[in-house]
């Protein structure tokens, strides 16, 4: 079988095998399982850590979402068992990096590159992208689903006033504390593969170490940026019928902070846009 081959087969094979079980455990809806089927084998075929960065988000994610469901069921109006994702909200978590992925196929073929700016900057740029981005989501998504869970009182990020469970723009110690632990397991993740799979000379492979501290800031700055979209342009309120935070304003419902502009969707979209950016100019400078 032609070398070319064998990666994408092997990257079709396992995102296969993920999507069904995802679809099974409910993590993903049928939409959602298709999505991430294309993603995934995108992902893995085109590098095994940009696959890696994002079976560790989607793995992890998914796991704390199932953790404390009870708790999260009585303050989530739109709770579902599992999480099942749909394609909407896999597409808004790995949309962007599927775009950078298809550039880095087109300029490096499936040959594994180092972050060296002085290689190329285009490409250390667009891996650093992919890195950003991914340290956004798992920071987002570890900040939510654990930040929930604390005793703390969450604060809305803008006023610092404390705000009800479940408020867009809420933030806690635990929540923030999460976002950075998030982003430094996709650098780790990113580093450990690419030593794995990646040559490079001595000098650069010891600088790919500062991924792991470049991920950690890009999880928390991510999950800092999606609070601050969600408490201004992300409508919250108490509904007095439900007993719940809603994001959507009604007659029953007092509002508590943001505009009624962004969906949670449309945050994590721009969040993820703006932390990609920042990531792929630190990268860089720093390689």
């Amino acid at each position: 079988m032609d070398s070319h081959l064998i990666q994408p087969l092997i990257a079709f094979l396992i995102s296969s095998f993920v999507a069904a079980r995802a679809y099974r455990r409910k993590s993903l809806d049928f939409s959602g399982a298709i999505a991430g089927l294309a993603v995934m084998t995108l992902h893995i075929a085109v590098g095994y850590r940009y696959g890696a960065v994002l079976l560790v988000f989607f793995f992890t994610s998914s796991k704390l979402t199932k953790v404390g469901e009870d708790k999260k069921r009585r303050v989530d109006p739109e709770f579902k068992e599992g999480g099942q994702r749909n394609w909407i909200q896999v597409l808004s978590n790995a949309g962007i990096s599927s775009v950078l992925v298809v550039v880095l196929w087109t300029l490096t073929g499936l040959e594994g590159k180092c972050l060296d700016s002085k290689e190329s900057v285009l490409v250390t740029a667009l891996m650093g992208g992919v890195i950003g981005h991914y340290a956004c989501c798992n920071g987002d998504t570890w900040s939510s689903e654990l930040g929930i869970l604390s005793d703390d009182q969450p604060r809305l990020i803008t006023t610092f006033k404390p705000v009800r469970k479940g408020t867009n723009g809420g933030v806690t110690k635990a929540g923030l504390l999460a976002a950075a632990a998030a982003g430094s397991v996709i650098g780790l993740a990113f580093v450990l593969v690419g030593f794995l799979t990646t040559k490079c000379t001595y000098d650069v492979a010891l600088k790919q170490l500062f991924v792991i501290p470049l991920s950690t800031l890009a999880g928390l700055c991510g999950s800092v940026i999606d609070s601050l979209l969600g408490a201004t342009l992300q409508f919250s309120g108490f509904c007095t019928v439900r007993n719940k935070v809603v994001g959507k304003p009604g007659p029953t419902v007092k509002k508590i902070s943001g505009l009624n502009f962004l969906d949670n969707n449309a945050v994590n979209v721009v969040s993820i846009l703006i932390t990609t950016i920042i990531t792929s100019i630190a990268c860089i400078y720093v390689f």
